[in-house]
């Protein structure tokens, strides 16, 4: 297993149908709740480890999660108001440099769980002329709201996934 992956890359889907948006949805919906099972009883020097040799730490993992979702939630809203809007990327290896990325999870942890409380109220609100809005990415082209969601239902699993193969490697 490539540790960069553990639960594969992302493939992005045509389009998805009513089922796999809920699905997607329900990983969104449960990320904070399994980030926090996944980080449970970690001490900082296994937080301040990485997951994979020349990889972020645990704890730049956790601080990235709410850092890439508050970019995602955005990107929601400006394709639900706006026609084809072109979105920004940003840098997140940069990100997780920043001074931010070394406080205590607590307080990702806490940002993300708000955060998705709100994202997921959005998502589970829209109708399928809302899936089919777009957005212009500047690295992915252009994007179907359901493609971006399937995006983000991975995202949410592939980082979780990336601190429970480490712990599982490491034993702890």
């Amino acid at each position: 297993m490539d540790p960069r992956y553990p639960i594969g890359e992302f493939e992005k889907p045509e389009k998805l149908t009513a089922a796999e948006r809920a699905e997607a949805i329900d990983a969104i919906a449960a990320a904070p709740s399994e980030l926090r099972k996944v980080v449970d009883g970690l001490v900082d020097a296994q937080l301040d480890w990485p997951y994979r040799p020349d990889g972020w730490t645990v704890r730049q993992v956790v601080h990235h999660l709410p850092d890439s979702h508050l970019n995602s939630f955005i990107r929601f809203k400006l394709g639900l108001t706006e026609t084809t809007p072109r979105i920004g990327t940003y840098q997140e290896a940069l990100w997780a440099e920043l001074p931010d990325a070394s406080l205590p999870i607590d307080v990702s942890l806490r940002l993300l769980d708000a955060l998705h409380e709100r994202w997921v109220a959005l998502l589970r609100s829209l109708d399928n002329s809302d899936w089919a809005r777009t957005i212009d990415h500047p690295e992915m082209g252009r994007l179907r709201l359901d493609q971006l969601l399937a995006l983000y239902g991975w995202h949410s699993r592939h980082h979780v996934a990336h601190i429970r193969s480490l712990r599982g490697r490491m034993g702890w």
